[in-house]
């Protein structure tokens, strides 16, 4: 799923979790969405950062939600990748930065789906 599926939605809430693999998004409609990774063997993916705050997404229309994704070397492991969510509302821009490592043979892919309440 896409995240771009969140323009023009108004959320009521976005909740990271304490462990920083989790956030989920909660519609004025009801809606969930969960953005996360499923963790396995050897692999870490996690919320490095979030640029902005996330309450400037709440209680008005969702202008912008995207994704931009890069991978490269991570040095003691074979591969890492970024990915950035970019989001926007007339309140201001929140960007949420993941970053996944592995030993190469692991997804470090951030999952986006529509979750039951």
């Amino acid at each position: 799923m896409e995240v771009s599926l969140l323009i023009g939605k108004t959320l009521s809430s976005a909740k990271m979790n304490e462990d920083k693999d989790e956030i989920i998004f909660t519609t004025t409609e009801g809606e969930n969405y969960k953005m996360y990774h499923s963790q396995d063997c050897c692999e870490s993916v996690l919320v490095e950062d979030i640029a902005g705050d996330l309450s400037n997404l709440i209680d008005t229309p969702i202008l912008v939600a995207n994704e931009i994704s890069n991978t490269g070397d991570a040095g003691g492991y074979d591969t890492c990748t970024w990915t950035f969510y970019n989001f926007a509302t007339i309140k201001g821009y929140v960007t949420i930065r993941w970053y996944g490592t592995s030993n190469g043979y692991y997804s470090e892919t951030v999952d986006f789906e529509k979750i039951n309440p």
